[in-house]
């Protein structure tokens, strides 16, 4: 009598019925082929006076992107637009792909919500979260 030990995959049942709804419900049609979920990569840093966060844009232009700062949250979002076109002498492509994109952070609260800044260079967005300052007003109080 011969026994096999087989490797226990607790994510094969939920593969399998994946791959079960993508055949019958192919997502692969004429309007949406070159819709592509857009999730960009983000570093967030602390620094000395303030916090940071990176996100990699590439292809987005800067009049494509949004950033809000409210309720103690900021959001980043926007749009990524990319057309490219290869002319030959014996062919014509052109491919078009774009995205929406969201992310949103939940502010520390020593965060100067009115202080925040954005910049964006080289496909690389930068928010710049100002920390706030403490008070150092020391009041002194009369013992009587």
């Amino acid at each position: 009598m011969a026994r096999f030990m087989t490797t226990f995959d607790p994510f094969k049942e939920i593969r399998d019925m994946q791959s079960r709804l993508q055949q019958a419900f192919p997502a692969e049609t004429a309007e949406n082929a070159n819709v592509a979920g857009f999730v960009p990569s983000v570093n967030t840093r602390e620094g000395e006076y303030a916090y940071h966060i990176e996100a990699d844009l590439p292809g987005v232009k800067k009049d494509d992107i949004q950033v809000e700062v409210k309720d103690g949250r900021v959001a980043i979002s926007g749009e990524r637009k990319a057309k490219e076109e290869v002319a030959e002498d014996d062919y014509y492509r052109m491919e078009s792909r774009y995205g929406r994109f969201e992310r949103s952070f939940a502010l520390p609260d020593n965060v100067d919500e009115e202080n925040v800044s954005a910049r964006c260079e080289d496909g690389v967005l930068e928010v710049i979260l100002p920390k706030k300052q403490p008070d150092t007003d020391t009041k002194k109080i009369t013992v009587e």
